[in-house]
């Protein structure tokens, strides 16, 4: 499973190959907001990924982005929180259901937001390539 919201949370499935190391069940208690959202490259189709905003005090969930820098996920993705790129998964051959999501959150968490920024547009010549030192990489996330 790559990403379920049911009664008791949100799962994050992890990377096919460390699924067990990286699943995060988080209760809702925990969450603030889910996140939906992508940056686009000039030659690529969006990226899409659904992220967590957790609540203060609440302890990132395992995942492969868990030593991502400020200054990685600032380049990567400026519109998005550190936090919530921090927390993300990628979606990658299957797809979030906008409104059974939005359904899910309405039933078992009222309180929770539930979010989805417009595409970042990647400006031109600015590559995905990562510095040395970066602490991370979001592309740990791929199976």
């Amino acid at each position: 499973m790559a990403f379920r919201a049911d009664e008791s949370g949100v799962t994050l499935g992890g990377a096919a190959l460390r699924y067990r190391r990286f699943l995060a069940v988080v209760p809702w208690r925990d969450i603030e907001a889910v996140v939906v959202w992508a940056r686009q490259t000039r030659t690529e189709k969006p990226e899409w990924y659904v992220s967590l905003k957790l609540r203060p005090g609440v302890p990132a969930p395992p995942g492969p982005n868990r030593k991502l820098t400020q200054q990685f996920a600032a380049g990567f993705a400026p519109h998005i929180e550190y936090e919530v790129v921090r927390n993300c998964r990628r979606i990658m051959l299957w797809k979030v259901d906008r409104a059974r999501l939005a359904v899910a959150v309405q039933a078992f968490a009222p309180e929770v937001r539930l979010l989805f920024p417009p595409v970042y547009q990647v400006p031109p010549g600015r590559g995905t390539r990562l510095e040395t030192g970066s602490g991370g990489s979001i592309f740990d996330i791929l199976p």
